[in-house]
């Protein structure tokens, strides 16, 4: 079992990413806590393109660590409409704040149903044991 936080307002995948609800149809994306140790020190972020159409479950940018590179993938269908630019310049943002200041990209979330189907936290946290 893990030691970390896992805030009981988000949404989980299996894949270790977090989407908090925001205004309107707008979520928020980032990676848990579990997922930036797992990675060791992140070096860079590609981050995906502002106005680009994702697919749930699709690959759409990369975080590089001093152990490897791993795919980030979409939580949700739908529009990115703004990304982390501050990830260029302190990629550690995900490791020293992954809730916070480390969240990754903002999207459109057309289908509320795909958000409902996401694990709750005490979800991941089973998933994870």
């Amino acid at each position: 079992m893990t030691e970390f936080d896992y805030p009981e307002d988000l949404r989980y995948t299996p894949e270790h990413e977090w989407v908090r609800l925001g205004a309107a149809d707008t979520v928020r994306v980032g990676i848990t806590a579990y997922a930036q140790d797992a990675l060791g020190d992140v070096v860079y972020v590609t981050l995906p393109t502002v106005g680009a159409d994702l697919t749930a479950g699709d690959a759409c940018g990369e975080i590089e660590s001093t152990k490897s590179v791993s795919d980030l993938y979409s939580p949700l269908s739908g529009t990115v409409t703004a990304v982390n630019e501050a990830l260029d310049g302190a990629p550690e943002l995900l490791n020293t704040d992954p809730y916070g200041e480390g969240w990754v990209y903002e999207m459109t979330a057309g289908d509320a149903a795909q958000l409902e189907a996401l694990m709750d936290a005490a979800g991941y946290r089973d998933n994870l044991a």
